[in-house]
């Protein structure tokens, strides 16, 4: 029989900060740019814990997921809610409290969830459009930031008629073009700084995407004011392409997915494969 994964999802809330209080303040503000304070700040944390196994023939169950809640709160919920990470957690007291360590902190947690069952994949929601996830399969972290740009498109093919175009891409054929609020996510992965433990620099992130992505998509007419677009049908697979193009080497560290959501129901992937 096929294993079967479950995934489930827990919430708590803590605060942290970037800030060593032994390092000076020039080092902190080296290493954490704008996020250095000696101020905690707090995050509504998600994690999406994915676990996998044999189906237990008498219960149907990989696992009681009551018995899954009851680890998941033990082990993480009850050390992590309404703390101090830095002060409360004492393997954070001189260790970066990034969402890539306490990915891994959290993972070390999680050892012999029950017999038979292994954890694939752990993610962790910082704030809506920050989030690291690591795949246990690969023993690969990454982190994941988002991004949003309105912008207008028409699919038409000019070597095809106007029926043609017309039949094809009905609505989206208008002659005017249309308009869709993308959200666009940019997956990287990387080495950890040794003393962040950051993977990419999100500063530097924010910059080269608003630089050579958002700034220039953004309001625009995707057929006529972007370059790289010129002489093309913008569909969105098109467009993911296009900024993957745009992002491979220049970001930091290793672009890994670009992740166009079009609308709710249409999103598309590029993926480093």
């Amino acid at each position: 029989m096929k294993p079967v994964t479950l995934t489930r999802r827990v919430t708590f809330s803590s605060g942290h900060r970037y800030w060593f209080f032994n390092a000076s303040d020039e080092e902190n503000r080296n290493a954490f740019g704008p996020m250095a304070s000696p101020f905690n700040h707090g995050h509504n944390y998600v994690l999406y814990c994915s676990i996998q196994g044999q189906i237990d023939q008498k219960n149907g169950m990989v696992i009681n997921i009551k018995d899954l809640d009851d680890i998941l709160n033990d082990r993480i919920v009850s050390l992590f809610d309404q703390k101090s990470i830095n002060d409360e957690i004492p393997e954070f007291r001189n260790v970066s409290p990034c969402l890539e360590n306490l990915l891994k902190f959290i993972d070390s947690k999680l050892v012999e969830i029950a017999p038979g069952v292994e954890v694939l994949h752990l993610k962790l929601e910082e704030m809506p459009g920050l989030f690291a996830e690591l795949d246990k399969l690969e023993s690969k972290m990454t982190i994941t930031r988002s991004y949003e740009f309105a912008a207008a498109h028409r699919l038409h093919v000019p070597e095809m008629s106007e029926a043609q175009n017309l039949e094809l891409y009905g609505k989206c054929n208008n002659p005017a073009g249309h308009g869709h609020n993308y959200i666009l996510d940019v997956t990287l992965s990387g080495s950890p700084d040794p003393k962040t433990g950051f993977i990419a620099d999100l500063g530097e992130l924010d910059r080269i995407v608003e630089e050579r992505v958002v700034g220039r998509y953004d309001h625009k007419h995707l057929n006529c004011d972007v370059s790289e677009l010129a002489g093309k049908n913008p569909t969105s697979e098109i467009v993911a392409l296009a900024i993957w193009d745009q992002l491979e080497g220049k970001v930091p560290g290793v672009l890994e997915k670009v992740r166009l959501q079009e609308t709710a129901r249409n999103i598309f992937e590029v993926n480093r494969g």
